[in-house]
């Protein structure tokens, strides 16, 4: 009997689903075919086409010409300048990650305390967000410049120092500078968001029991927010992976190579050299190095990140 009316509820969904299919269903493609068409031709292709690229010799002009994986062979064992740009590329990723999630983290914790003005520190903090990347860049081009505003403050405190980008040390260190003040505001706002929907009754319980303020936030609010804290870690990670902007306004790439990155790499080799099927061939090494760290970045989680049951 039961099977029966089982076999009876299927054949009547079946006539529904093809109805929906004809019906609601072509609608449905109709509007979507715009969007899937612009992803085919904008993203999907360009995608196989840099791959095919990365096998070629193409120089802009001309013919492209298979040559295998020569373009990856030169590019790990002949390119004097690969790893300079690799541990340059590594090097901004890591600091800039650190100092955006402990900045980002302590703004968000302190906007959370205020009782009054929240919003407009929200407000605040994120607007740098809304300035383009190159105007930012420039602005903070003419600070760093030499006699610039940083040289006058420098020389009004006796501090006997000048020309921070035209040094090999200290250059990758105002490009860092740079990024933070422009995208630190976007994990501020995300991170005091989850804070705020931290239960009030936990962290009451808490201060009952006598936990510290510490003790509330690193036992209480910290592995509330991991997830959070956990999504904002990787996406700041991928996009300094990608760092170009600040690169080519403040320093283009140096001193010497100093500031040189992948990104930076890509648009010197492609653009300027005209060289693309090489340029291509970095580009997906660094697609391949933002795969390794964001699959460490979630192997890693687990011991972190903890979820609601």
């Amino acid at each position: 009997m039961m099977l029966g009316k089982h076999t009876d509820m299927i054949a009547r969904s079946r006539p529904r689903s093809r109805k929906w299919f004809r019906g609601e269903g072509w609608t449905a493609l109709f509007f979507l075919l715009p969007s899937l068409i612009g992803i085919i031709l904008f993203l999907v292709l360009p995608i196989l086409a840099s791959i095919a690229l990365s096998f070629t010799n193409w120089q802009l002009l001309g013919t492209p010409r298979f040559i295998g994986l020569s373009n990856y062979v030169r590019l790990f064992t002949a390119d004097p300048q690969f790893w300079t740009v690799m541990r340059n590329t590594i090097f901004f990723t890591v600091e800039y990650l650190v100092l955006n999630i402990i900045v980002s983290l302590g703004l968000a914790t302190w906007i959370s305390s205020l009782k009054i003005g929240q919003r407009w520190f929200r407000v605040i903090f994120f607007l740098p967000t809304f300035t383009p990347l190159i105007a930012v860049a420039m602005v903070w081009m003419l600070i760093f410049t030499s006699g610039g505003l940083f040289d006058s403050l420098m020389a009004a405190l006796s501090i006997p120092f000048a020309g921070i980008l035209n040094d090999r040390t200290l250059a990758m260190q105002a490009v860092v500078l740079t990024s933070l003040w422009a995208g630190v505001g976007y994990n501020t706002v995300l991170f005091n968001a989850a804070l705020d929907m931290v239960p009030a009754t936990y962290l009451e319980a808490a201060r009952i029991d006598g936990a510290t303020a510490w003790d509330r936030f690193w036992k209480i609010r910290l592995p509330l927010i991991s997830p959070t804290l956990f999504f904002g870690t990787v996406m700041t990670a991928i996009t300094s992976l990608q760092v170009f902007d600040q690169i080519f306004v403040m320093t283009k790439g140096g001193p010497g190579s100093s500031t040189a990155t992948l990104g930076y790499a890509i648009y010197q080799r492609g653009f300027q050299n005209f060289q693309m099927g090489y340029a291509s061939s970095i580009a997906w090494v660094m697609f391949a190095l933002i795969m390794v760290l964001t699959a460490l970045q979630f192997w890693f989680q687990r011991k972190w990140v903890h979820y609601d049951a």
